[in-house]
């Protein structure tokens, strides 16, 4: 499955705004979400994406990329805005096709999961003329993961389990409607949380005091690497990598952009990421 992700807006374009949030990033950060647990989780799935920093990307950029690359669906992502008054989850097929067509029975599948999960009103499932929609030659959805200007859905999109839910909804519905497959468990793997790699155990332990000051647990651990003793401020162990990137985005939300993870097989390290030198 070639799966097209279109995070809504970006660059110059902020999309909507309301209570401190901008809808590009809200948009950006569920679909980032989306292609991790799909790339992780399942088999034979490739993702590209209009986007994956904060850079300005025309409508026509969007299809024109999707329809070159040959994509089988066209997932864009987005949140809205009315007022402060209007509040919900609705998503979005193009005006001209009927219910009965492939794309209205992939919608189905994503909207019914999305919707079991996200805690947002149901606005229902609607048609547009979108350019998205309109302009891909394959079958095409756009999601408005509730209004950026409304207290309760905005306080929802604040909080970093809810955008993970929200993209599980997505990626439940996606393997429903295209019978994507699993990949095999490895019970013998687990996901390391690393919130910092030092050569001084004191900047070690500083960094963890800053994290379990914020509410994260964590606590200093030694890896030796090319003969090198390191300090790791480690902030939690997960059996799955989906629990490993709900605390990954916590750590990162409470200031340490450099988070990483790394898993861990039987003390094998199978995925490293640059250390710092202080």
């Amino acid at each position: 499955m070639r799966l097209y992700l279109d995070p809504g807006h970006g660059g110059t374009d902020s999309g909507a705004t309301g209570n401190g949030l901008l809808e590009k990033n809200i948009n950006l950060d569920i679909a980032l979400r989306i292609g991790t647990i799909l790339l992780n989780n399942y088999e034979n799935v490739n993702i590209r994406m209009s986007r994956t920093g904060d850079t300005t990307v025309s409508l026509q950029q969007r299809t024109n990329d999707a329809n070159t690359w040959g994509a089988d669906y066209f997932l864009s992502i987005h949140c809205n805005a009315f007022n402060g008054t209007a509040y919900g989850y609705e998503d979005f097929i193009y005006s001209g096709l009927s219910d009965s067509s492939p794309t209205a029975r992939y919608r189905d599948s994503i909207h019914t999961e999305v919707t079991r999960v996200n805690q947002l009103y149901n606005r229902g499932k609607k048609k547009d003329n979108f350019h998205v929609l309109r302009e891909s030659n394959m079958p095409a959805m756009l999601t408005e993961n509730g209004f950026i200007d409304h207290t309760h859905d905005s306080n929802l999109m604040k909080q970093s389990s809810w955008l993970q839910t929200v993209a599980q909804g997505h990626v439940n519905g996606l393997a429903i409607a295209f019978n994507l497959q699993r990949k095999p468990d490895d019970s013998d793997v687990f996901y390391k949380v690393i919130a910092g790699s030092f050569k001084s155990r004191e900047n070690a332990e500083e960094r963890v005091a800053f994290l379990n000051s914020r509410g994260i647990d964590s606590f200093v651990a030694t890896v030796t690497i090319s003969g090198e003793v390191w300090y790791r401020a480690q902030a939690g162990a997960f059996s799955t990598r989906q629990n490993a990137e709900v605390r990954l985005n916590e750590v990162k939300n409470a200031g340490i952009e450099d988070a990483y993870i790394i898993s861990e097989q039987q003390s094998t390290v199978l995925v490293e990421s640059t250390l710092m030198e202080d």
